[in-house]
């Protein structure tokens, strides 16, 4: 498979891998009805719309989406309970992706981690953010900025596995990975530049698979190959990082969205590390951005059975 190196290439390809069945917990959201209406159309996705079928209805109204396309389970118990259905439609098979709707995440991550029926696999589950960035070649896939918040050594080698197996069914084959801190020296005053070296010497010996990675950096030497060689750094990631890995989720929180905000991008989020691949946007997301997210779930799930 060619690298994906835009998130319109990425939809292309999920459309050929499609279409995958999505479980939407309290589907009662105008915003992501139309996402995966939009999904439908284009062969990417078909849904089970989880929640009060009445709202449902009334929210697909609203927007011009008729429920007829999608199957509608009705559940009127609650924000809890809708999650907990959503969450076993995936792990029974019924659907290979699970979707956050209108609802808490608290409830709806409740529902991922239930001891009988959820998705957990006991390892860490991670956010990562991806962009298409005006003036790069490639995808930048940053983790976390919404769920794991300050990830010790081992927490951050998870991050970097499920950050690297979400690149992998992007067509990067040996991701680049960049450990950031605020400079690239180690300074044992300075946490994150410890970390990032101890976890750059797991790299080298063969202890994180399926990439190479490096660190300490700052942004700028992550992905700025002048500013590398300005600073005299010599590392095959330096400059050309594909992933870049914050050390709390307050420094990935604010990379993500400046990047959102303040350049030409397209910008999409997923969350790896279940046994299926979870699509959870924010309210503030563009319709875009949700259809990108619900693509690469699609892409992944079908790159996680082999398609």
């Amino acid at each position: 498979m060619k690298q994906l190196r835009t998130l319109n290439e990425m939809l292309e390809h999920a459309c050929v891998v499609g279409p995958m069945s999505i479980s939407i917990a309290c589907a009662e959201d105008a915003d992501v009805l139309e996402a995966v209406e939009a999904a439908r159309k284009k062969g990417v996705a078909t849904a089970f719309l989880v929640g009060d079928a009445d709202k449902i209805a009334s929210a697909a109204k609203g927007v011009g989406v008729d429920v007829s396309n999608f199957e509608v389970v009705d559940v009127r118990e609650g924000e809890a309970a809708a999650a907990l259905k959503a969450v076993e439609l995936v792990s029974s098979g019924k659907a290979q992706i699970l979707m956050k709707g209108m609802l808490h995440t608290d409830n709806f991550l409740r529902g991922v981690l239930n001891k009988e029926k959820g998705l957990r696999t006991g390892g860490v589950i991670s956010h990562i953010y991806f962009h298409e960035v005006e003036g790069y070649d490639r995808i930048l896939f940053i983790s976390d900025a919404a769920m794991v918040t300050y990830p010790d050594l081992p927490t951050k080698v998870k991050m970097i596995e499920n950050t690297v197996r979400f690149a992998h069914s992007l067509g990067v084959e040996t991701p680049k990975v960049a450990i950031l801190a605020a400079v690239e020296v180690v300074n044992p005053n300075m946490p994150p530049t410890l970390d990032a070296a101890a976890l750059a010497q797991m790299s080298r010996r063969g202890q994180i698979k399926g990439c190479v990675v490096d660190g300490p950096f700052a942004l700028d030497n992550a992905v700025s190959e002048i500013s590398a060689r300005q600073k005299g750094i010599k590392s095959e990631v330096a400059g050309k990082a594909d992933i870049l890995i914050t050390p709390n989720i307050e420094c990935g929180n604010m990379l993500a969205k400046s990047i959102v905000y303040f350049a030409p991008n397209k910008t999409a989020g997923i969350v790896m590390g279940a046994k299926a691949p979870i699509v959870l946007t924010s309210r503030s997301d563009s319709a875009e951005a949700k259809m990108f997210s619900i693509a690469a779930a699609v892409v992944y799930a079908a790159f996680q059975s082999g398609k």
